[in-house]
């Protein structure tokens, strides 16, 4: 029976579960070959299958724009084509990847016994995601690196993008080098309650990658917590840049600029941090800089928190927080305590201030000199992400690739076997 054909949307998260589990073992048993031979066929088949997908995505963008999508949202959903040739591109560096040791001896226990560490699949992980159709294929391919089957599951307005992914180029590329194409399933149906569905199987998915914003992502962490089900979740953003009073003023701007050239993403200017006995001096030229990209200031005194995160405000993600500070360690408190700790930049020609800066802010990513627009797997380690965990826990932090998509293992076998 097709998962369209099932009468409520749970019982179509579940098939979806189940075709899923059922493929799996033929990526967790699959040669490393076979592997990086599946993800070349991903590049191959989104560059023959070009036109197919950029038309699916113009009648998604088209829909959204009549339903007034803002500007930074509508960003995030259009697949332009130069973005297709680097998503395909993206998939040919990942196949060419290293894989990580599917074993490694660590050292020999008593009784002539010999202490091994295994990497194993988690078997199928869930997937979570907003409207940005170039996910399906960030995601999907990090699965199939990673050998775990997957259950995707995107926004009403993504989805025809995301199903013409799927049916054009994830599926038949798994097919051409022998995988089973049910390893990658989307879920059909544009319901939100496929999202509660999917968090709720931990029997069959008992890892489930959320991307979104911040309240309905959290809102589904407590759901999976609550049927046991463990989550990598990316629910907040907003980056923070701090420029201090040794800064070089046109390095300053030229940050502000590169992290504002995207509005509707996690890793853009969000809080902009000046030193306060060169504010009056730095001010004029900020304002100007973001008068010249048609983005707002909010200044000070804020009728909002100071963290609030504007690539998740519709009708104002066109704004940065302006907030003077009193050097380097007010800095990091600032945004250790009023942001989600994804990432922060200093803007500074001192090395002792940088250093004190870098070792005081404790978030996920943090830049010297530098935009935060860095902090991104491709970017960073040059292959796609999954999302960026800015989790305080131990575990993977940051850009979650295919190395971290693992169980580990302790074998004890007999030495010399």
């Amino acid at each position: 029976m097709s998962v369209l054909e099932h009468s409520t949307v749970a019982e179509a998260v579940a098939a979806c579960a189940t075709a899923a589990k059922k493929a799996a073992p033929t990526l967790a048993n699959a040669p490393d070959q076979a592997i990086d031979n599946a993800l070349a066929a991903m590049a191959s088949r989104l560059t023959s299958a070009r036109a197919v997908v950029l038309e699916a995505n113009a009648a998604d963008v088209a829909a959204a724009e009549s339903a007034g999508m803002s500007q930074g949202l509508l960003d995030r959903l259009r697949i332009t084509d130069d973005r297709l040739t680097t998503m395909a591109e993206a998939l040919r560096l990942l196949a060419a990847a290293p894989h990580p040791a599917r074993s490694v001896d660590l050292h020999e226990l008593p009784d002539g016994l010999r202490l091994v560490e295994r990497r194993r699949p988690v078997g199928v992980i869930g997937a979570n995601y907003e409207a940005r159709p170039n996910v399906t294929v960030d995601v999907a391919s990090q699965l199939v690196k990673s050998r775990n089957a997957g259950v995707l599951r995107t926004g009403s307005a993504a989805l025809r993008s995301a199903m013409t992914l799927v049916e054009s180029v994830i599926a038949p590329a798994l097919s051409d080098v022998d995988l089973d194409p049910d390893a990658i399933q989307l879920v059909p149906s544009p319901d939100r309650a496929a999202a509660g569905a999917l968090v709720s199987l931990p029997g069959s998915v008992p890892l489930v990658i959320l991307r979104g914003s911040g309240d309905s992502t959290r809102e589904l962490g407590r759901l999976a917590a609550q049927h046991g089900v463990r989550t990598l979740a990316h629910a907040d953003g907003g980056a923070v840049l701090y420029v201090d009073e040794a800064a070089n003023p046109e390095l300053a701007v030229d940050l502000i600029r590169r992290s504002l050239d995207r509005l509707g993403v996690c890793n853009r200017l969000n809080l902009l941090l000046l030193h306060r006995a060169a504010y009056d001096k730095l001010l004029p030229a900020v304002l100007s800089t973001l008068s010249e990209l048609d983005v707002a200031p909010s200044l000070p005194p804020h009728e909002h928190p100071v963290g609030y995160e504007w690539a998740l405000d519709a009708d104002r993600e066109a704004t940065v927080t302006i907030l003077p500070v009193d050097d380097a360690a007010d800095a990091a408190r600032v945004a250790n305590e009023e942001t989600s700790g994804l990432a922060a930049c200093i803007v500074t020609e001192d090395e002792p201030t940088a250093d004190r800066f870098i070792a005081e802010y404790t978030g996920t990513g943090v830049f010297w000199n530098a935009p935060t627009r860095l902090l991104d797997g491709f970017k960073l380690l040059g292959v796609p992400e999954t999302g960026i965990n800015i989790d305080k826990v131990p575990g993977p932090r940051g850009p979650v690739t295919y190395p971290d998509l693992c169980l580990r293992q302790y074998a004890v076998l007999p030495a010399g076997r």
